[in-house]
């Protein structure tokens, strides 16, 4: 092995060819705008020492090498091992069929540039691998941060509602001693929705940056060869995937700190349109494309008063639970029917198999705040009826067996 200066991005290059490693070698040393700390070895074995050891950021990975282990047995060992298996690989080779790039790909390999290597072609390859490297730890490191605060919020919930009890207990006690429990548990409440505006503040501006990057990085990505830009745009995706789902667990923390206070709702003129597209084009997009469902949407759409993420979070609920119990496919119709004078009715129609009366009576339970579960698709019927009446409307269902369902919600009109 030999090592060269110590820097920011490591790469270890695996080669039995020394006159092909020499050419790498020199050509990466003068790049230092990457500040490359340069790791090579001609052994797969001592590659996969070296890797357990110093957790390079890349791997430039030779396939045939004849004296020992052969590049796809490296990469198949190093992606079993959950300590290097999220390293991104490279391979070089002179083989061109089709079959050993498959092979490549399917053992986890992020990248495949053929022998003779062209330099501008490594370099550009190089650059892009490094960057969506630095991009996962940074997400990675915001996620566990995030976890880690949604602890301790949780903690302090617990804390503030264990203060309450107490207070209650000691109503009997005299009057100062009640006045001190109301005085502390206000303090409690008033450090739980600082914490929460605190964790969305310090997570947004570094999920707006990623999300900005990932977007960027795969408008301007444009290697000479198909499988790459594949390979890229993916890994792009997945990342922007994450980081819209950390966006959508920021809002939803300030969504539950307003609720655990109770909070006045502070209303806006929303156009129903674009809450719905929202919700069908973004929050739902996946899921839809996984049920194949097909929705057909009203062509004329009233604006009501509300508050957005409410509005958004009771057309997730009633639009996955359609997708979930709907047909196969589901077909869904969505539409908005005035009820005058001043009322509004929205509502959801699927070609599922339809709730009896019983089952019925049973969708809509009391919403309890201790119960809740965030979750991808919604928080459930509870919460949406909730949401509803604190918007100053009603929920229900119209269903009947073997011909499907229609959830409905109605909210004022002014």
């Amino acid at each position: 092995m030999n090592k060269q200066k110590t820097s920011s991005n490591t790469i270890l290059i695996v080669d039995d060819d020394k006159f092909n490693l020499k050419l790498l070698l020199g050509y990466l040393q003068k790049q230092q705008d990457l500040n490359l700390e340069l790791l090579v070895t001609t052994s797969g074995e001592e590659g996969i020492q070296i890797t357990e050891q110093h957790h390079p950021d890349l791997i430039l990975l030779d396939v045939m090498m004849p004296q020992g282990m052969e590049g796809f047995e490296v990469c198949r060992i190093l992606k079993a091992n959950e300590a290097t298996h999220d390293i991104p690989i490279i391979f070089m080779t002179a083989l061109t069929e089709t079959s050993n790039k498959v092979k490549g790909f399917q053992l986890g390999g992020a990248d495949y540039i053929t022998k003779p290597i062209h330099h501008e072609e490594l370099l550009a390859r190089v650059n892009t691998q490094l960057l969506i490297r630095k991009q996962q730890q940074e997400l990675n490191r915001l996620l566990k941060n995030e976890i880690s605060r949604r602890e301790n919020l949780e903690y302090a919930r617990e804390k503030t509602h264990l203060l309450l009890q107490h207070a209650i207990k000691s109503q009997a006690n005299t009057s100062p001693d009640i006045e001190q429990y109301q005085t502390e548990l206000k303090q409690c409440q008033i450090k739980l929705d600082t914490f929460v505006h605190t964790v969305a503040n310090d997570l947004k501006h570094p999920l707006d940056t990623m999300l900005t990057l990932c977007t960027w990085l795969e408008k301007n990505c444009s290697p000479t060869r198909p499988v790459f830009q594949a390979e890229s745009i993916q890994t792009l995706q997945k990342l922007r995937q994450q980081g819209n789902q950390s966006v959508h667990l920021m809002e939803t923390l300030l969504f539950l700190a307003e609720l655990f206070q109770d909070k006045p709702a502070k209303l806006a003129l929303f156009d129903m349109s674009d809450i719905v597209t929202t919700v069908i084009e973004k929050r739902l997009a996946s899921m839809i494309q996984q049920y194949q469902a097909k929705i057909k949407l009203a062509e004329i759409w009233p604006s009501v008063p509300g508050v957005r993420f409410w509005l958004e979070e009771i057309w997730i609920n009633y639009i996955s639970n359609a997708l979930k119990y709907g047909g196969k496919p589901p077909h869904l119709e969505l539409g908005a029917t005035p009820l005058p004078p001043d009322f509004v009715r929205f509502w959801v129609r699927d070609n599922g198999q339809g709730i009896t009366s019983v089952e019925q009576n049973r969708l809509f339970q009391p919403f309890d705040l201790q119960q809740l579960q965030i979750q991808e698709d919604g928080f459930g019927l509870p919460m949406v009826q909730h949401l509803v009446e604190k918007l100053g409307g009603s929920v229900g269902v119209e269903s009947t067996k073997g011909k499907g369902s229609l959830f409905y919600f109605i909210l004022p009109a002014y």
